[in-house]
């Protein structure tokens, strides 16, 4: 079993920036495509960003120069860097990442970009 803790969402103004963080219990982050998700309210979850393992990432368009996915083996960490955010943005965030037999979720993060 894998525990996933997302964390650094919160409220900013529209421009601004957050660093959204997703600590595992254990190793994971090598296996598959372990990435970012967003569900705003009245949507589906949508893909934010992928990261593979040999780092390669992947965004949606409606991030793409503007979000940044990263992660810290040592520290079992991955990281989403969001600048230049929009009102758009606003959605609950979670992390994704794969075990052997199945993927596992965090339990979201909130992220409210007023304008």
């Amino acid at each position: 079993q894998v525990q996933l803790v997302e964390s650094g969402g919160g409220l900013v103004q529209a421009g601004g920036s957050l660093r959204l963080s997703c600590a595992a219990s254990r190793s994971i982050f090598s296996i598959n495509d372990p990435g970012w998700y967003r569900q705003a309210p009245g949507k589906q979850r949508e893909l934010v960003a992928t990261i593979t393992r040999g780092g390669i990432t992947n965004y949606a368009d409606s991030v793409k120069g503007r979000f940044t996915i990263s992660r810290d083996y040592a520290k079992n960490t991955m990281y989403l860097q969001m600048n230049s955010l929009k009102p758009e943005d606003t959605a609950v965030y979670y992390c994704k990442a794969y075990g052997s037999t199945r993927a596992y979720w965090g339990q979201g993060t909130q992220v409210t970009v007023s304008s």
